[in-house]
């Protein structure tokens, strides 16, 4: 029998699609024990697959068409292309608050209205997509989706700056937030396609340090733009910056393995006359059964995997900080002296203190190769130390911010708070890094509908944060709201210690993680060696 038919959990069989009750009509099940012979295996080498066993096709370790045996300069290509496609949506997702402040009086708009229409619209889009596409994108593909979602974005731009209604920002925003998922949650499973768990390392934090780049670039690209500009031009770049990635992403290449191995396998029929079925992670013949199986496979992950729920909280809490921030800093900045756009020059601080993020990254590569030389089995929890020392860093600057700013404390110099807004800059990013490449160490082929549901809720809350946070700010002073955060951020310092210590053995205990891991080993090449 094949390594996919050997599951009993019938939660496992729902959410993989490779159980019986799937209503799986692909080839996999019909695999039976053959040999092979030389002339067959000479023909195999050619196209890079071998037989297994059990009767199925799949990839040889040397395959020149997996994704993780591309060039370096082709896989740099395509990770470069995704990761800055990423940085920019983001930017244009934190510049929601700017434009809402510059359009209010054009639009005849309330604050809060404004706020919803340009910045939670946007959120609840991304929300919503990306419970879609990372399922739909491991199913059926990455290269299509990139593509239309992008044309789909340049699109929504431009309609929204063409129609400066309510109604028109709102959906022209929506649109535009359903289209973000894309680079925002499917990069990371683009990343698992083609990097190992120890090149993962350095990829995973590359995406991390864009993605919050982009995060705290948002408001300061908003607020000059929408001085000097007008509002519409963010839009109307956004367009004209979406429209060029558009163009750019016909040139990358297909990097979901199960779909170049059904391609490797319809060659060999086509040029040979040989068929045989095929090892695949995605057993979604059809629309169909995607939208029983794969579809749901996220909201399920969230409530049913200890690991993607509390990681997902975390992430998201510290993630929509800085949307909250958007909001409140400028205003509390203005306090201080700071006037016009210069109040988002505030976020600067949390943009340099992403860069301290390396010093831990270059730990994780060490504590790997160590075990690697050793030959043992790579651990995902050892990765977790720069989560481990974000958390504390994340609640001693809120805390550092809330009593360094007026009216509590008038004599200090404005960058005194600033400090620490370097560390929740670096505590937001690290936490981004660990707790992303943790899902993608832990559920593998999964990764983009593990981190899908991270992604929701952090989209959820990012729209919600900025709404409150005017009244929160107005009615309890800015230290108090300021040290409502602190507190919250220190409870994390406790989950980041449980799940440094106890994390290994509730994802040993999760039967889909284990599922993941063993279709993985079955399918990948260039392997992750994980315990």
């Amino acid at each position: 029998m094949s390594v996919f038919e050997k599951g009993d959990d019938t939660d496992v069989e729902a959410l993989s699609g490779l159980g019986p009750g799937s209503d799986d009509k692909s080839t996999i099940t019909k695999c039976t024990l053959v040999e092979v012979d030389l002339e067959l295996e000479e023909v195999l080498r050619e196209f890079g697959l071998r037989l297994e066993n059990d009767g199925c096709l799949n990839w040889r370790m040397d395959a020149s068409a997996h994704p993780r045996n591309w060039s370096v300069s082709r896989r740099t290509f395509d990770t470069s292309i995704l990761l800055a496609l990423d940085l920019y949506t983001t930017a244009i997702s934190t510049s929601g608050p700017s434009m809402a402040q510059a359009a209010m009086k054009e639009m005849d708009l309330g604050h809060i209205k404004s706020l919803i229409a340009f910045s939670s619209m946007y959120q609840f889009g991304q929300a919503l997509g990306g419970v879609v596409f990372p399922p739909y994108s491991e199913c059926f593909g990455r290269k299509a989706v990139y593509i239309s979602t992008t044309l789909v974005y340049c699109l929504a731009c431009i309609l929204t700056a063409k129609v400066p209604t309510m109604a028109g920002v709102c959906v022209g925003r929506f649109i535009c937030g359903i289209m973000s998922a894309v680079p925002s949650v499917v990069v990371e499973g683009s990343i698992e396609d083609l990097f190992n768990m120890k090149s993962r390392v350095w990829i995973v934090f590359l995406w991390a340090c864009a993605t919050t780049a982009g995060l705290v670039l948002g408001p300061i690209y908003g607020a000059y733009i929408s001085a000097y500009c007008g509002w519409k031009w963010v839009l109307i770049t956004g367009a004209i910056v979406t429209g060029v990635f558009t163009l750019l992403l016909f040139f990358i290449r297909e990097s979901r393995p199960s779909r170049l191995l059904a391609q490797q396998a319809a060659k060999l029929q086509h040029k040979n006359g040989i068929s045989y079925p095929i090892h695949s992670a995605d057993v979604t013949p059809n629309f169909a059964v995607f939208s029983r199986i794969a579809l749901i496979r996220p909201l399920r992950l969230f409530f049913t995997e200890p690991i993607v729920f509390f990681v997902s909280i975390m992430s998201a809490v510290s993630w929509a900080l800085i949307y909250l921030f958007a909001e409140s800093l400028p205003s509390v900045y203005a306090s201080l002296g700071f006037t016009g756009p210069s109040t988002s020059l505030a976020f600067i601080p949390l943009l340099l203190g992403i860069p301290l993020s390396i010093l831990f990254r270059i730990h994780d590569q060490r504590v790997l190769g160590r075990r690697e030389r050793a030959n043992l089995a790579l651990n995902p929890e050892q990765k977790l130390t720069g989560f481990v020392i974000a958390a504390p860093a994340l609640a001693i600057g809120l805390w550092i911010f809330a009593w360094t700013i007026p009216p509590a404390v008038r004599h200090l110099h404005w960058a005194v708070s600033m400090i620490g807004l370097v560390l929740v800059g670096f505590a937001t990013n690290e936490f981004a890094c660990t707790l992303s490449g943790y899902l993608a160490d832990s559920y593998t082929i999964y990764a983009s509908s593990a981190f899908a549901a991270l992604a929701f809720l952090r989209a959820v809350l990012a729209g919600i944060f900025p709404l409150f946070a005017p009244r929160m700010y107005s009615a309890m002073g800015q230290n108090l709201a300021s040290t409502v955060l602190a507190a919250v951020a220190t409870c994390f310092c406790g989950a980041a210690l449980l799940f440094m210590k106890y994390g290994k053995a509730v994802r040993q205990k999760s039967k889909f993680a284990g599922h993941s891991l063993v279709v993985n080993r079955a399918t990948q090449v260039k392997g992750d060696n994980v315990e």
